[in-house]
């Protein structure tokens, strides 16, 4: 605390305050913190009879007046007198006045120092009314909980998150947002708190105060008044998933930066303060279910209306800006970029730069790369030259070997001597921040980012057109088939269009700009050598295990080699792919409708399905990607199976793909479709099974059934042209009502022979299943319950199944509490004459040896038995000596027996293995 605090208000005034037992209690606590912290001691007996005065000067003549106020605080804390640093607090708002004087100062030089502020999507830092309307919602004053908000604010990169962080700062040290609510707010850039090694929340909030005297105590007195800021956290790579007992509850306390973000989030550390964190969409995964109830909002950055507006803000004259929009409109991938505020000034810049020189700008507007790499080359043709200079030359040469080693080193911030190493001299710096292709670090002064990650990555792929990655500076930098073979593996990667850039510059138009902007002729063979790299990574079975196929995708869409991609698309027969972005229609549609082999498609669709009373060109244009998509149930003859997974469609998407699934060319006959908002009346749906004779195998999983939704269904599979053989339930909620539905379709369907339910609680809903069952009209063949919380009580009733219907001959019941008692039902119902059981699952299912008599009696008596499961159950040698015997027995037609190596010692495994040895027909899996 400042020195004017000490003088006018006293250490000694706030000590007059305790009663007497609070001061006595005051001298035991300050015996243990002085031990705990480790100071210098002072001697006990001077202390047990100090009055408060003399305590109040043993105190500051010990540990100076900052460390005297700073134990007070402490101590003060304890006996229960918050009040006191409530007071404190209070009376020392000059601090909190000089935090912000300091804060104001610090943003206005960061912004005038901004040589990109138009980029940016606004001229200055005012929060608009609309944005203090908005940040006002996020932290009420009046709160009912004791613990701090947590609030995330989610949003790709670019799109002003930062931004608007600076902003909300601004208006609180001028005085004119969250005055009553915050006293201090502490902002921390992952991008550079990453880098620290072992620092305490103390020394992070030190970094940005004004001058050496931190009054941390008075600060963190009152956490309750307190919001940080942590900006960027995908940039820490943390998931949140440290165990409690690793987390640290000390301010003080040294600690990895991740740990302490992470405690301070988990409220571990300060649990009282707020939390405002900026993040990427979906990176990490999970996040916010490790917090306590975090308040998550999505920065959308511009609409359509915006970006028009932006356009005629850029160009003078208005007819240029409204045909160079149109020319963005028209191309989904660019126009969806345009949202940034950031790319949406590189791409006017662009447009307006290939206007000026007397070009088409709908010919940059082709693909992203056509539109990146005119941008580049522009910035270094001066105006009036059909070629750059020599200098130019060598200026952009230096920033694509830079761009290509940040990738490689995870890089985005770069020294004045990571620019000399990649060939950009110092005299170079002035002209690349001047054409605005390199910035300032905010940060560091000396320090040096790309305008946008987008140039970076183009200027990366670039590099590897123009130069050998052997004669890199950098032995980080690797081949370009290692490039290729990281980008489209699933990977959480901010380089989200490095080999889209890098394919997109293969085109024939792209190399041209390339040969003419450097004045050499690119040899044919490199065009060859990337396209066999890719078709090499393509053959590659492992990496088809973990390739990313949007990404592989977007690379084709951009190289539009139609040959090419046919042939890059050929090698594979099972695709799965998520769509969570406009364009992400629109280039897995150009792929998908040149892969002739396709088999299986596995596809998850979020974000790009809006209210069906937007009729924007956006949605409609969506639809007509959506319809090439659902079109290939009747293109491609050899398609056999669709999973739809975690998705959200509308009615008219549902539509769509029902009117193809109608079709009596498709030949699908497995269809998936796992938690999926199908918002239209579900009988659209349904009919498709009365329509569509090919389909014989339906899965529906974790959806949301009603009554009705199960009558239409069973309606369905009880008409006489539906031909579903496999009908599987997994986590939907079944009512009993639901069962006599299914029951009816057991009795009357002559097609279904197989049955799953899982993770169902069927409870008494089963009871309704079995006299079904039991029937013999039943065809079924296959019935799987698993957990479906069956007991010992149920297996009476499927015992009576076993021994009456002799269509069964696969049960799968594991999961199940059966326990020895419900075994010992099921074991004389597989001796029964009429039972033809052939395959029996009862892994986890709470037997013991106990039972092993019984199961011995069905391996010798049971004729047609001979697959069974007995994983993780709780059986010991002396049960497996049993069933060993039964095994050896002739009668025994067991081929193959389920059993965890993990439940038992060497000595009765070797047992097994040897019984499997002697037994060549006997087969033992392990897993």
């Amino acid at each position: 605390m400042a020195s004017s605090f000490f003088s006018d208000f006293g250490l000694m005034w706030y000590l007059e305050e305790l009663k007497k037992k609070e001061f006595m209690k005051f001298k035991e606590l300050l015996k243990q913190e002085i031990g705990h912290l480790g100071l210098k001691p002072i001697p006990w007996a001077e202390v047990k009879k100090a009055s408060r005065e003399e305590l109040a000067n043993l105190l500051i003549v010990h540990y100076e007046e900052q460390g005297a106020w700073d134990m007070a605080f402490r101590i003060f804390s304890k006996i229960n007198r918050k009040d006191l640093c409530d007071k404190a607090q209070r009376e020392s708002t000059g601090h909190t006045k000089m935090y912000q004087a300091h804060i104001k100062k610090k943003i206005i030089d960061i912004w005038s120092k901004e040589s990109i502020t138009m980029a940016q999507g606004c001229t200055d830092l005012r929060v608009t009314q609309k944005e203090h309307e908005f940040l006002e919602t996020l932290f009420p004053l009046k709160k009912t909980s004791a613990r701090g908000c947590t609030v995330f604010l989610k949003g790709i990169s670019g799109i002003g998150k930062t931004i608007l962080l600076m902003k909300l700062m601004l208006a609180w040290s001028t005085g004119k947002l969250y005055q009553d609510r915050f006293s201090y707010i502490f902002y921390f850039s992952c991008q550079e708190v990453k880098k620290l090694i072992a620092m305490s929340l103390a020394d992070l909030i030190s970094m940005d105060w004004p001058n050496s005297s931190v009054p941390l105590t008075a600060i963190l007195s009152q956490p309750e008044k307190l919001l940080f800021m942590i900006d960027g956290f995908e940039e820490m790579k943390s998931d949140l998933n440290e165990p409690e007992s690793e987390l640290c509850s000390d301010w003080t306390e040294k600690q990895p930066v991740k740990l302490v973000l992470s405690s301070l989030m988990r409220k571990k550390m300060l649990p009282e303060s707020s939390l405002f964190i900026t993040i990427v969409p979906g990176y990490p995964q999970g996040l916010e279910e490790r917090l306590e109830h975090p308040d998550i909002h999505i920065l959308t950055g511009f609409n359509e209306n915006d970006r028009k507006t932006y356009f005629c803000s850029l160009f003078s004259d208005r007819n240029r800006a409204l045909h160079a929009f149109s020319c963005v409109r028209q191309n989904p991938q660019i126009f969806s970029m345009s949202e940034t505020p950031l790319l949406c000034w590189i791409i006017c810049t662009c447009l307006k730069q290939e206007m000026e020189r007397g070009r088409d700008p709908a010919l940059a507007c082709r693909r992203p790369t056509a539109l990146f790499s005119s941008f580049i080359f522009n910035l270094f043709t001066p105006k009036g030259s059909r070629r750059p200079n020599q200098r130019s030359r060598s200026q952009l040469t230096g920033l694509c070997s830079l761009a290509a080693e940040g990738v490689w080193t995870n890089t985005l911030t770069f020294t004045e001597e990571d620019l000399r190493r990649n060939g950009i001299l110092d005299s170079d710096i002035p002209t690349l921040l001047g054409i605005k292709i390199l910035r300032r670090c905010k940060e560091y002064e000396k320090s040096y980012v790309f305008i946008h990650l987008c140039v970076q990555e183009v200027c990366a792929a670039m590099f590897y057109l123009i130069k050998s990655h052997s004669d890199h500076p950098s032995p980080a930098v690797q081949s370009p088939e290692m490039l290729l073979a990281t980008f489209l593996k699933k990977a959480e990667t901010q380089w989200v269009f490095l080999g889209c850039f890098m394919s997109g510059l293969l085109h024939e138009k792209e190399r041209q700009k390339l040969d003419g902007f450097f004045g050499i002729e690119l040899s044919q063979k490199i065009q060859q050598h990337f396209y066999q790299y890719l078709q090499d990574l393509c053959k590659n079975e492992d990496l088809r295990e973990q390739m990313d196929f949007m990404a592989l995708f977007h690379c084709l869409f951009e190289m539009q080699e139609e040959a090419f991609v046919s042939q890059a698309m050929d090698f594979f027969q099972e695709i799965h792919f998520s769509i969570a972005q406009n364009s992400h229609l629109e280039v897995s549609a150009y792929c998908l409708k040149h892969c002739s082999t396709l088999k299986k498609l596995g596809l998850t669709v979020q974000n790009v399905f809006k209210e069906e009373k937007e009729h924007s060109s956006v949605s409609s244009y969506n639809l007509v990607c959506w319809h090439q998509i659902c079109s290939l149930l009747t293109t491609h003859e050899q398609l056999q199976e669709l999973q739809i997974n975690d998705s959200d469609l509308s009615v008219t998407a549902v539509e769509t793909l029902c009117n193809q699934l109608r079709q009596p060319n498709c030949v699908l006959q497995t269809l998936e479709i796992n938690n999926v908002c199908l918002f239209c009346e579900n009988y659209t749906f349904f009919e498709v099974f009365m329509h569509n004779p090919n389909l014989k195998d339906l899965n529906l999983t974790r959806m949301k059934l009603s009554y009705n939704d199960v009558k239409l269904l069973c309606d369905a599979l009880n008409h006489p042209t539906c031909n579903i053989e496999q009908l599987k339930l997994v986590n939907c909620i079944i009512s009993s009502e639901d069962c006599k539905e299914f029951a009816s379709v057991l009795l009357n369907s002559r097609k279904l022979k197989y049955f799953v339910v899982i993770a169902v609680n069927l409870d008494y809903g089963a009871r309704s299943l079995f006299p079904a069952l039991c029937h013999p009209d039943c065809v079924l063949e296959t019935l799987a319950l698993a957990n479906c919380l069956i007991t010992a009580d149920g297996c009476q009733a499927l015992a009576l199944v076993l021994r009456s219907n002799k269509n069964m001959i696969n049960l799968q019941i594991g999961y199940n509490k059966i326990e020895n008692a419900g075994m010992k039902l099921l074991c004389e119902a597989l001796i029964h004459p009429n039972s033809c059981l052939e395959t029996l699952g009862l892994e986890a299912c709470g037997l013991t040896s106990t039972c092993c008599e019984d199961l011995a009696s069905i391996l010798t008596h049971c004729k047609t038995l001979w697959g069974l499961n007995l994983m993780q159950n709780a059986w010991d040698r002396d049960g497996i000596v049993v069933l060993c015997e039964a095994l050896r027995q002739p009668e025994c037609a067991l081929n193959m027996l389920g059993l965890q190596k993990d439940d038992f010692d060497e000595e009765t495994w070797a047992l097994l293995k040897m019984e499997e040895e002697r037994n060549a027909q006997l087969t033992i899996m392990e897993n």
